[in-house]
């Protein structure tokens, strides 16, 4: 073997290494997300706390709106100090903000918890998707984040088992016990995650960059000016200048819905497959099915907007999206109910994800970067508004119209993207070959 295959191989393992652990805090991170929603059926009929529908919905507002701040500040946080320590950090506060909600004696300090634990998932996902940006192979990122991505779904996958096995013979309070579990995982985060690299050149520890990437022959990141506080308010003016203020809004509107959707039925999907005469055992049964079809939908996705591209994937997911929403409120047969399920997962989970698609293709290289960012943050607040709206449904007797009132929020998300797409496809092709290239998505 030559000494180039043998830096190569080398490379490669250590890809697969900070793709792996940042996979397993992903996981760790959808079982958290998910537990709430996997065990809110139990708390209802036993009327923990005195929890009431519109109460739930409150707290499962309580945990995406912690998910919004943690968002928000983890880019700021890692820049200060590192990747690395942020998802350490990210991790050992929501195990402990489990251990919170599982020590509860009301349901002030158990939607304290919620919110802590919110803050946390909010900012690793964001930083293990630096993080593997990072050391991917070139031409391999787009298909290494949604392989990331797949963890989080296997986290709610595994939610709705530690459910199904624990909270009957044991309460609910072990599964939330189950999720301070991962705090086991931070020692070996610590011994085996390297540092970003982006982060090591960033803060100019050059010769410890230098020497990691040429240890695993990986590509050093290239020095980039630091973009001050007016550089980035500049940016953000951008997307409102001349007539790009409409498109910026019609994106942010088409986000809220989509988060709506994801974090709505994220929550109350077991509730409300209750509400329509399904048994517990199989509305949990629903959540496995519901999350298999997001792992499926992450793999699909990507290829399908590189054939047909992005704008027009993400109108058709929502619509399907929409649809298959729409029929859960239907009681159908159990096995109908299941493929209903399967496909609705499969929309839903990646529709979100051909937003920021459509905004990244659609965007110019200067300002990508912020039209993301602030797309992804506005959607945060249907991601708080969605958990509360299901609740208030439910407390106001009108659980039928849980499904309904989610699907309609996939209509507009469906409405307001392809409007969007259609006004960006009006506009004169620019003359660059990048700008040609976005044009034709």
């Amino acid at each position: 073997m030559s000494s180039s295959t043998a830096l190569s191989a080398r490379g490669s393992k250590l890809a697969q290494l900070v793709v792996g652990l940042c996979w397993l805090a992903v996981l760790f991170d959808g079982l958290d997300m998910f537990i709430y929603g996997s065990v809110l059926p139990h708390l209802l009929e036993t009327k923990t706390f005195g929890i009431t529908p519109d109460k739930a919905g409150d707290l499962g507002s309580y945990a995406t709106f912690g998910m919004l701040v943690g968002a928000l500040t983890a880019g700021t946080i890692a820049d200060r100090i590192g990747r690395k320590q942020l998802m350490i950090a990210c991790v050992t506060l929501f195990s402990l903000a489990s251990g919170i909600c599982a020590i509860s004696g009301s349901l002030a300090v158990f939607g304290l918890g919620r919110t802590l634990a919110g803050v946390g998932l909010g900012g690793l996902l964001p930083t293990a998707i630096s993080m593997v940006s990072d050391y991917a192979k070139g031409g391999r990122i787009a298909i290494t984040i949604g392989v990331l991505m797949t963890a989080h779904h296997a986290g709610g996958i595994l939610s709705a088992y530690v459910a199904k096995w624990l909270v009957d013979p044991y309460g609910w309070r072990s599964a939330f016990w189950v999720c301070v579990l991962p705090l086991l995982f931070v020692p070996v985060l610590l011994k085996l995650l390297p540092e970003s690299l982006s982060f090591l050149v960033a803060k100019g520890r050059t010769e410890e960059a230098t020497a990691l990437a040429g240890r695993y022959d990986v590509e050093l990141p290239a020095v980039t000016a630091k973009k001050t506080a007016a550089d980035r308010w500049d940016a953000l003016l951008g997307l409102f200048r001349g007539g790009e203020w409409l498109q910026t809004l019609l994106y942010w509107l088409a986000s809220f819905g989509g988060l709506l959707l994801v974090y709505g039925v994220a929550t109350w999907l077991p509730t409300l497959m209750r509400t329509e005469g399904y048994e517990l055992a199989n509305a949990l049964t629903f959540v496995v099915v519901f999350n298999l079809g997001g792992i499926v939908g992450m793999l699909v996705a990507g290829r399908a907007a590189d054939r047909f591209g992005a704008p027009r994937i993400a109108a058709i997911w929502f619509a399907l999206t929409a649809a298959g929403v729409y029929l859960l409120s239907v009681h159908m047969p159990m096995g109908v109910t299941t493929v209903v399920v399967f496909l609705t997962g499969v929309f839903l989970n990646s529709a979100q994800t051909m937003i920021y698609a459509t905004v990244s293709i659609r965007s110019t290289p200067d300002t990508r970067a912020t039209a993301v960012g602030w797309t992804s943050g506005m959607g945060r607040f249907g991601a708080v508004f969605g958990p509360w709206l299901g609740g208030q449904l439910l407390a106001a007797g009108n659980g039928d119209w849980g499904f309904t009132a989610f699907a309609l929020a996939g209509v507009s998300s469906m409405v307001f993207i392809g409007i969007a797409a259609l006004r960006s496809a009006r506009q004169p092709q620019a003359s660059s070959d990048q700008e040609k290239l976005v044009a034709a998505h």
